[in-house]
């Protein structure tokens, strides 16, 4: 049966809405995640009195890809912004860069890469989020300048792979962290096997797209998402729990849970969300 031409116009506007709102969510959660990035590296590096003038970079490099990231998920426009891409690209280079400082910084210790070394030196997980922050707000741009379902299917594939990717790698650096605190709450449980699972469901929607997975997807994804905002105040808490609470905060800060960090997987959960309303089949 055939369509009529206002019909297949409606369809054509409907994935137009699509794919704009897809751009922003994408340029959105590359901006959560550099926030994450931004205010964690702040604290480590700060932990750290800024001995390596490099330690500088990556601060530099997510307050730019924030912007850019909060600049373009208000932009509903379909073309690409040179401004946000350069910042996304340099923010994806510079995250390469640490997770090599991080790797070396890691490796140069007695032990080299053992388990005391991963608990306690260089986060290899941070300078990672920052590529991913990136290559979100990258793929956000291309999309943006895409024409035709087949373009949009394949950034929605990689988008997907993307939040995969990160997904897995947010929550093994959780999992690290949290071994290293001997789980001591049951709730320290919830990122290290839900994200994943997430992350399983996401992969099965993107591979063989279907009404079914794609709903399926997108409830554990909001899951997920809610996840990042319920670590955030868990992490909250631990902070006022150590000694003399947020009035210390100079010294609590340091000590306690790192605050930013769960956030990464809100931005994460909602690449996968865009990516999904890229790869969903027309009804």
């Amino acid at each position: 049966m055939r369509c009529s031409p206002v019909s297949s116009r409606i369809r054509v506007d409907e994935r137009d809405q699509r794919t704009a709102s897809a751009a922003t969510r994408l340029n959105q959660a590359s901006g959560a995640i550099a926030a994450s990035v931004l205010f964690d590296s702040a604290i480590e590096h700060y932990r750290g009195s800024f001995h390596n003038k490099a330690m500088v970079a990556p601060l530099a490099a997510s307050a730019a890809c924030l912007l850019a990231g909060a600049h373009g998920g208000a932009d509903r426009r379909r073309r690409a912004h040179p401004l946000r891409d350069g910042a996304f690209a340099t923010a994806a280079v510079v995250g390469l860069i640490g997770t090599g400082f991080h790797l070396f910084n890691i490796g140069k210790r007695p032990g080299g890469f053992s388990l005391e070394n991963l608990f306690y030196a260089a986060p290899i997980g941070a300078p990672g989020a920052l590529v991913l922050s990136g290559a979100l707000g990258f793929l956000a741009e291309r999309l943006r300048d895409a024409r035709g379902e087949a373009g949009q299917s394949r950034i929605g594939l990689l988008a997907a792979a993307t939040a995969v990717v990160g997904l897995l790698g947010a929550a093994g650096e959780a999992g690290l962290l949290h071994l290293r605190g001997a789980f001591q709450d049951p709730f320290m449980l919830v990122p290290v096997t839900v994200a994943p699972a997430g992350g399983a469901v996401l992969a099965a929607a993107a591979a063989r797209p279907s009404r079914e997975r794609g709903r399926l997807a997108r409830w554990w994804l909001w899951l997920t998402g809610g996840i990042g905002v319920a670590g955030t105040g868990f992490h909250v808490y631990g902070v006022h729990r150590h000694m003399g609470g947020w009035r210390n905060w100079r010294q609590t800060v340091l000590a306690g849970p790192p605050v930013p960090a769960p956030s990464s997987f809100t931005g994460l959960a909602l690449a996968g969300l865009a990516a999904l309303d890229l790869l969903e089949p027309d009804e």
